[in-house]
């Protein structure tokens, strides 16, 4: 496992835990175990997700240092606009049981474009307060990042969007690494819609999971990516991608695979 620098200097793992849906405390003990034991080093929840408490206690009754480990949340839809941002922000650090975030994200843009802006006011504030290591968005077009920066705004740092196979989203990922922002993929295994001819055909040539096949496709271009699992054995199996590489006509079988297949809003017309 290695770690990519993002715009600002700030070293980021290129992959990670993502602990959506986990909400029983008893699972986020198992699964924060087994991640750093399995050598995860980065951890990605949301205020949406209502468990950043338990993913805080997860990590503390862990014993992992501070430094050591890379804590992402994200601003959730009710808590947007200036004031709620940093209010919101404080109770995340504590639920997290930390006094910083490595990065902390927009959750959605929607359209109203002050809106946006104040929220990442807020946050640009939080980052030169020393509360946050890095600044970025979710689910947001070359638009929506436009509005962030017109008036000599912070860039992103990282865009974590939705990107699988069957929804790669490849001219916003060619965009965004044109700009030197970092993109993060959300359900890169498409909630477990990957058990398909192609992917299983190369998962044989390589003697791999059809999961470890994906993410390595996601790492192989240069996209950080962040799996979740409760499993012990998916979370050992899902990191086991950096001992073997996908050929160049494999990436590009991958890349062909899009269907336009979302599991996600649509960013063009989604609003809160």
């Amino acid at each position: 496992m290695y770690n990519v620098t993002l715009n600002n200097g700030v070293k980021m793992p290129i992959f990670g835990l993502g602990v959506y849906k986990t909400l029983d405390m008893e699972e986020m003990l198992h699964a924060v175990d087994w991640a750093l034991k399995a050598g995860y080093r980065s951890f990605d929840t949301a205020q949406m997700y209502k468990n950043e408490h338990l993913l805080g206690e997860a990590l503390e009754r862990s014993g992992a240092a501070r430094e050591e480990i890379f804590l992402t949340s994200k601003v959730d839809l009710g808590n947007t606009g200036y004031e709620k941002t940093r209010a919101s922000f404080a109770e995340s650090l504590e639920k997290l049981r930390t006094d910083y975030l490595d990065l902390f994200l927009v959750h959605w843009p929607g359209q109203q474009k002050e809106r946006l802006q104040e929220t990442w006011k807020a946050m640009e504030e939080l980052c030169a307060e020393g509360k946050i290591r890095a600044i970025g968005v979710c689910n947001c077009k070359p638009r929506h990042i436009g509005w962030l920066t017109e008036n000599g705004g912070t860039l992103p740092a990282v865009n974590q969007i939705e990107r699988h196979p069957l929804f790669n989203q490849q001219q916003l990922v060619e965009w965004c690494q044109k700009q030197n922002i970092y993109v993060e993929a959300w359900a890169p295994l498409a909630r477990g819609n990957i058990l398909l001819p192609e992917i299983q055909a190369l998962a044989e040539k390589y003697k791999k999971t059809p999961a470890q096949i994906v993410l390595r496709w996601d790492i192989q271009s240069n996209c950080i990516t962040i799996p979740k699992s409760v499993h012990e054995q998916r979370i050992f199996e899902n990191v086991d991608i950096f001992n073997f590489e996908l050929a160049e006509e494999d990436m590009r079988l991958l890349g062909s695979m899009d269907a336009g297949e979302s599991t996600g809003w649509d960013l063009e017309t989604f609003d809160y």
